[in-house]
């Protein structure tokens, strides 16, 4: 007997029905991103491993899929690394590529390659793919779109605040509640000198990235684990807590971080993005967290996440600032800051709250039914008219019973049965029966054009 066919854990197959759903997040956010002056790339699915390798950090590294080399792999691996099943060192000899972790590390690698064609600063946005070798779980996929919007070769943090009001102008179309945490890494950088850590800020900032996962009690064993004193885990602790509005928060930093130089730079530039974002009057909550770390490296100044207010999910969005992101593929001194928009985790947000609009739920306005040759013919003739006026529409390829027909239209939810027998033909008519209120009527092509017209854009 055959295996059943199944799909790797953390992937997931889509319907129509979820396919116009994912295409009504995806539009939604590329329109934000055009109105804000974003140009589209695209990079390949899979970029040298050596691209990819130390970008991410220790745990990142391990997330990697990586691709074996064609044919036989194998012959280019010292026996001493087979024997030893050292797969660390042996992953290099027997895979040169590997999927892509995320998209800014391509993008730095496409701005460096290409930077001669480029206009600085230079505004992308990218809507592709992303694959982690992650444990699946509810908002946690192997496989998963980003969408991400980018600006380097600019160090004015005006080009911060367009973002958080970028992130402020999707959610708002979604219909999405959200809050908007911000922080700034040499915040977390100046408290890491404050406790006497200075060198621990990679394992301070790995281990908070994972307190809404794993809570502050478990961070502070990692954080032990990793060489920190009990004396700064303690000093940490109250801080990774912090409670009160913003402007407290901005205070008990000030007191706290008055003898670092990089702490205090950071709060400024956290102070300049609150300011003006606070201007702005957005619709969404924007909170000062000390906690919010981002694990990955390569940030260096703001960094922000997004959470739904009102589902419990992981954050839908996130992003920050990196200084020198391009300086590992030998282009020093190009600035960039970004977001990226997690398709998948908002998919399913939009899902529990059922936020679509109608039109997400069928891809067809009218459905013509087939009463044999001669009827679909004039079937076609009238489908090519409404086609040009923007409707949707198909005929039923078979002259089946009525019944069967209606069926197919319920089922797809197509929301108007187009009707044309004998009688419509010799009077030019369409028979136009509207599915969900039952009535049904005769009109000319331009009467039935319009009456669908209404009720999709109604």
């Amino acid at each position: 007997m055959a295996q059943k066919p199944s799909i790797p854990k953390g992937t997931r197959d889509f319907s129509p029905i979820e396919m116009a759903k994912r295409n009504y997040i995806f539009d939604t956010i590329k329109d934000v991103f055009l109105l804000y002056g974003f140009q589209q790339i695209e990079t390949p699915a899979m970029e040298n491993l050596s691209t990819l390798m130390g970008k991410y950090g220790e745990e990142g590294d391990k997330l990697l899929f990586k691709i074996l080399n064609s044919g036989d792999f194998l012959s280019s691996a010292p026996d001493e690394l087979l024997a030893n099943k050292d797969y660390i060192h042996l992953i290099t000899k027997v895979s040169e590529k590997g999927l892509r972790y995320d998209l800014t590390v391509p993008f730095a690698r496409y701005v460096v390659q290409h930077r001669n064609d480029l206009q600085m600063p230079f505004k992308r946005y990218q809507i592709q793919p992303v694959w982690r070798a992650d444990r699946p779980q509810r908002g946690r996929y192997r496989e998963f779109y980003q969408c991400d919007a980018d600006v380097v070769g600019s160090d004015s943090l005006y080009n911060e605040v367009e973002l958080v009001a970028m992130i402020d102008e999707v959610f708002k179309r979604f219909g999405i509640n959200v809050v908007v945490k911000l922080n700034n890494r040499k915040i977390l950088s100046g408290i890491a000198e404050i406790i006497g850590a200075p060198e621990k800020i990679v394992d301070i900032t790995v281990a908070i990235d994972k307190i809404d996962k794993i809570g502050i009690d478990n961070v502070n064993l990692e954080l032990a684990e990793k060489g920190l004193s009990q004396d700064a885990i303690e000093t940490l602790r109250p801080l990774l807590t912090l409670s009160g509005t913003n402007d407290e928060k901005i205070s008990t930093l000030e007191q706290l971080l008055s003898s670092s130089e990089i702490g205090m730079k950071g709060l400024d530039e956290l102070k300049f993005v609150l300011d003006n974002v606070s201007a702005l009057d957005l619709k969404s909550t924007v909170e000062v967290d000390v906690s919010l770390a981002r694990g990955l490296n390569y940030y260096t100044g703001t960094i922000l996440e997004v959470k739904a207010l009102d589902v419990p999910m992981g954050s839908i969005s996130g992003g920050g600032r990196y200084d020198n992101l391009t300086g590992v593929f030998g282009m020093d001194g190009l600035s960039g800051v970004g977001i990226s928009f997690g398709a998948d985790r908002i998919f399913d947000v939009l899902n529990t709250l059922d936020l679509y609009p109608a039109s997400t739920k069928a891809s067809t306005d009218v459905i013509f039914t087939n009463f044999g040759d001669k009827e679909a013919q004039s079937c076609l003739k009238h489908m090519k008219q409404l086609r040009e006026s923007g409707i949707s529409c198909e005929l039923y390829p078979d002259a089946a019973k009525m019944k069967k027909q209606m069926n197919y239209a319920n089922a797809k939810g197509i929301p108007f049965v187009a009707m044309v027998g004998e009688s419509e033909i010799s009077s030019g008519t369409i028979s136009l029966k509207n599915m969900s209120t039952g009535e049904q009527v005769c009109l000319t092509l331009g009467e039935a054009i319009l009456m669908i017209k209404n009720k999709k854009h109604g």
